[in-house]
């Protein structure tokens, strides 16, 4: 699996947050994870830390993200925008295998895969603030 499709797998745990509790999100994390085909027991244990990780640091990554999206309440961005822009703050202020660069990049594709027309330059806009 290359580290796009895994980021991909992440974005998609990650979306369901907007829609469960933490219990019920645990419990969705493990039937994505067992619906996923032609992935071997590494992988799915990489995707289940990596996932947790995030949701480790989602309140940090929430604060960040609220503090350079002036006149946005994260309540007001849509669930797309959102979940892309929380993976994409973790890669980039989390993850040191990740150089920022690529973060920002990923995230802009991600954004152009699941996102809106406008999306890409959203999420563009509001990482370079973070740089």
């Amino acid at each position: 699996m290359t580290r796009r499709q895994i980021r991909e797998h992440i974005f998609l745990m990650l979306f369901r947050k907007e829609f469960y509790s933490t219990d019920e999100l645990n419990e969705q994390m493990k039937i994505y994870l067992e619906e996923m085909e032609k992935v071997s027991i590494e992988e799915n244990s990489y995707l289940e830390e990596r996932f947790q990780g995030i949701l480790s640091k989602l309140n940090e990554v929430d604060e960040i993200l609220s503090e350079i999206s002036s006149g946005w309440k994260l309540d007001r961005l849509g669930k797309v925008e959102l979940t892309i822009l929380r993976l994409g703050i973790y890669e980039m202020r989390f993850d040191d295998e990740i150089p920022v660069k690529v973060a920002i990049n990923e995230a802009v594709e991600l954004s152009k895969k699941f996102g809106g027309d406008d999306t890409p330059g959203f999420v563009n806009g509001v990482l370079a603030k973070i740089v």
